[in-house]
């Protein structure tokens, strides 16, 4: 297999998990804002429950947005394992669980 294809691929194996846990972790994040957004509205003696409704639509908005990119990134992941099948002639049982995976080979490529 040629350097080229080793060293992309490496960093595919990096870039790709990496990107995952990203959007993973801003869906933690929106989904903790949404939770102190909404205990704060509850909380605030005096101001109207109608007040806080449109930023927490945003937020459900901006968190279904998140969901639909993750499906697109796993959908993109699925896709290059089976071009990295057709391509390098891998032969791929399983992807990496997580980017920090083998930490060695991964340094070489960069």
């Amino acid at each position: 297999m040629p350097k080229e294809i080793t060293f992309t691929a490496a960093r595919l194996v990096r870039d790709v998990p990496a990107a995952e846990i990203r959007i993973d972790d801003a869906l933690i994040a929106i989904s903790s804002l949404m939770a102190s957004v909404v205990t704060a509205r509850r909380d605030t003696l005096g101001v109207p429950a109608i007040r806080g409704h449109a930023t927490i639509q945003r937020l459900m908005k901006a968190q279904m947005a998140l969901v639909d990119v993750s499906g697109d990134i796993l959908r993109v992941h699925g896709d290059l394992v089976d071009i990295g099948r057709e391509t390098g002639g891998y032969d791929l049982h399983e992807c990496p669980t997580t980017a920090e995976g083998d930490a060695a080979p991964l340094a070489s490529a960069a």
